[in-house]
């Protein structure tokens, strides 16, 4: 029997190091993908080649159960898909930790938790930022579209770019640049 990783996040700007430091010693193989973990275990690269590698008996494991899915439901989702294929799990951390061939109330109660503390995470920021708000200040990300970039993104618009290719130029997403283009007709359509 071995133990194949999988280490996920659900985006690019997310860090993986600490799953990684988790299970890169134990695991003969770790495989990553930064995915949302709503999506289907066919749509879902890491998991699907972590599935293809893992041999009769070895274990496909993970740092917390809640990288398998999402929420409850999706955790539940691929839960059922890996047994059904008869891909056994080992949890490394939480109260789901340890090896497990078939759906038991702990797995089932870990994933409950997971997606309730997640839940408890965003209400509380959006309170907090709420709070700010009515004080005055502004909370959240710090903009990355100051005036020079601003200035950039018009100009190469004016020029005929796209907004990828502006984007690339300017070394920010699309969505600022769709941002910034909004706030100049925005601001077009007030001075006509």
């Amino acid at each position: 029997m071995a133990l194949v990783g999988l280490v996920r996040v659900s985006t690019d700007k997310q860090e993986t190091r600490r799953q990684h430091d988790a299970l890169d010693p134990i695991c003969i193989k770790v495989f990553e993908e930064k995915v949302s973990g709503k999506l289907s275990v066919d749509d879902r690269p890491g998991l699907e080649a972590a599935l293809e590698y893992v041999r009769a008996d070895d274990l496909l494991t993970v740092q917390e159960v809640d990288r398998l899915g999402r929420n409850l439901l999706e955790g539940l989702i691929t839960l059922n898909a890996l047994f059904e294929r008869g891909v056994g799990v080992k949890v490394l951390d939480g109260i789901a930790a340890g090896e497990h061939t078939e759906r038991s109330l702990v797995l089932d109660l870990a994933l409950a938790l997971a997606e309730d503390r997640r839940r408890d995470i965003s209400r509380k920021t959006k309170n907090g930022l709420e709070a700010a708000r009515r004080r005055g200040k502004v909370g959240g990300r710090p903009t990355v579209l100051d005036d020079d970039k601003r200035a950039a993104i018009l100009a190469r618009r004016e020029k005929g770019e796209s907004v990828r290719e502006i984007a690339r130029g300017v070394a920010v997403s699309v969505g600022t640049v769709h941002k910034a283009l909004a706030g100049d007709s925005a601001t077009r359509g007030q001075t006509a």
